[in-house]
């Protein structure tokens, strides 16, 4: 099967849950991603009550009012996966007991009553039934019209190596059966058995989950999208034009503004998750019905003009989030700058109407656009202070015909397609292939949430505009990587240091509060005030 039908087949099965038998939808998409098993048993009734009577939950953390229905799907053991994969594949038998290796997995559905579920609810669920078994259990969720996968992380007790201490959970969160999105697909199909072999090799059940892991580690995601970005970034500083005022050296101006265009524009992105900014912005269906392009070619948009990036973009960047919105009181702040030099260099002013081809109807997708009090989307054409009747321009965001603002429209539609970039990464005949930005961005899920140690979403969170910049600013100065962050000032400190120092810190001062506690109380104390009768549940 190849890759394109396999996906299909996944959008197919997702689909089916629209209708039908909660458990045996998800048995079948189960059995599309390669996991089937006739190992089973019945929860009668299949409730959160029929679940109490074989196994006993902490109500509260595992939200049992919450559950509608509860199936036990299969139990996967080494069998299963030797009869699911090629002929001739045999996983590694072992001549004795390791506690660490997984012998089998469960495979468990949840129906919650409710449609909308936070990251900590369903971590929560997910941890409370894992206490349950001694061996790793995932749950599908389904709430409402959405889906959310969740895999918690295992290892042996160093303490007890009869028990495992359960760690951070993952999910793939929110995944709609009626138009699921392209990057919830994509996951699923790295996470089918087929794949994961493909990619990852696994002998036995504890290297399957261990493959499991590294598909859904967020920080695996990060670098595989810094990878494809600054692969992307590398091709526009080359094919990019900007205004002489951004800088003398044309390698820093470019590198420059380039790195400005990808932070404002994957600030935007965050915002059209959260359903602040339509889509119809980045579709290239609907925007060439929107525009003219520049030299009037009916229902195109020529991939070497510029019209995306100045009557789409700039407008949003700079007199949309930068100017506060229509009220009845104040009905025309977002609207085209008058002709002549009406509004001349006010920023906050619509251009590049002649690209629309109805300019008035177009303003309509940005009214509902909400205003940032924020100096990401400030234009940076100013007035020279040293020669006030002079402008400075920086970002270009200008009518004027000899604008040498040049950035074309295949940076962000392009399909994939192969550039050189052997003289950029040092290396010699290696192929290097790039696509637009927004098909790069599509490819990927977003979340505003942050990821912590104890649960983490399959998806690029906020923490990624930092990491961009960090990365990125690196590349932006003929010298070393170091050199250019020193010479700006700017540093980007990882999730995991900060974390670190704050359980450091923690850990640090309740030393510190607990010695001092036991001097001064005089009775007897508990390692970090934990009564004996109220033993750690972290433990299996």
């Amino acid at each position: 099967m190849n890759d394109i039908s396999h996906k299909a087949q996944i959008k197919a099965a997702l689909h089916g849950f629209t209708a039908g038998h909660f458990a045996e939808n998800a048995r079948h998409l189960f059995r599309v991603l390669g996991y089937a098993s006739n190992r089973t048993l019945h929860i009668e009734p299949n409730t959160a009550e029929g679940f109490l009577a074989r196994w006993q939950l902490h109500p509260e953390k595992a939200l049992l009012p919450e559950w509608h229905t509860v199936d036990f799907l299969f139990q996967l053991t080494e069998k299963e996966i030797t009869e699911g994969m090629p002929s001739g594949f045999e996983l590694a038998t072992h001549t004795t007991v390791d506690p660490a290796i997984y012998r089998s997995y469960l495979f468990l559905a949840v129906k919650l009553k409710g449609s909308t579920y936070s990251r900590t609810a369903l971590a929560s669920i997910t941890r409370e039934v894992n206490k349950v078994f001694a061996i790793p259990a995932l749950l599908l969720f389904q709430h409402g019209q959405s889906l959310t996968f969740a895999i918690i992380h295992r290892r042996p007790s160093r303490r007890d190596g009869e028990r495992d201490v359960l760690e951070k959970v993952s999910l793939i969160k929110d995944i709609d059966v009626v138009t699921p999105h392209r990057a919830h697909v994509e996951i699923l199909a790295d996470l089918s058995l087929g794949a994961l072999h493909r990619a990852h090799g696994f002998t036995n059940f504890l290297e399957l989950h261990q493959a499991w892991q590294k598909t859904l580690d967020s920080s695996v995601l990060n670098k595989r999208f810094f990878r494809e970005l600054a692969d992307w970034y590398f091709w526009a500083v080359e094919n990019v034009t900007f205004p002489a005022d951004a800088g003398e050296d044309v390698a820093v101006r470019n590198a420059t503004c380039v790195i400005r265009l990808i932070t404002r524009l994957i600030f935007v992105w965050f915002l059209k998750e959260k359903g602040l900014v339509p889509d119809a912005l980045f579709d290239e269906t609907e925007i060439k019905k929107l525009l003219t392009g520049r030299r009037d070619l009916p229902g195109a948009m020529p991939p070497h003009e510029s019209t995306y990036y100045q009557a789409i973009l700039q407008n949003l960047f700079f007199a949309t989030l930068n100017q506060e919105m229509n009220t009845p009181a104040h009905p025309t702040r977002r609207k085209f700058r008058g002709d002549g030099r009406q509004h001349y260099n006010i920023t906050s002013r619509y251009r590049y109407k002649r690209y629309f081809r109805d300019a008035e109807g177009a303003l309509r997708l940005f009214e509902s656009i909400p205003f940032l009090n924020g100096g990401l989307f400030e234009c940076l054409d100013k007035p020279d202070a040293e020669r006030p009747k002079r402008l400075l321009r920086v970002d270009g965001f200008s009518d004027r015909e000899e604008n040498p603002l040049h950035v074309p429209n295949e940076l962000f539609f392009a399909a994939e397609q192969e550039v050189e970039l052997n003289a950029v990464y040092g290396t010699k005949n290696r192929r290097y292939t790039v696509r637009g930005i927004l098909n790069i961005l599509n490819r990927y899920k977003f979340t505003m949430a942050e990821n912590t140690p104890i649960e983490a979403e399959v998806a690029l969170d906020p923490e990624l505009l930092g990491r961009v910049f960090e990365n990125l600013l690196a590349a932006y100065n003929p010298e070393t990587g170091t050199t250019a962050r020193k010479q700006t000032g700017s540093f980007y400190t990882p999730r995991e240091i900060v974390n670190y120092m704050v359980d450091a810190s923690l850990m640090a001062y309740l030393k510190s509060a607990l010695r001092l506690n036991r001097y001064e109380g005089g009775g007897r104390t508990h390692r970090f005030g934990r009564s004996p009768a109220a033993p750690a549940r972290l433990y299996r």
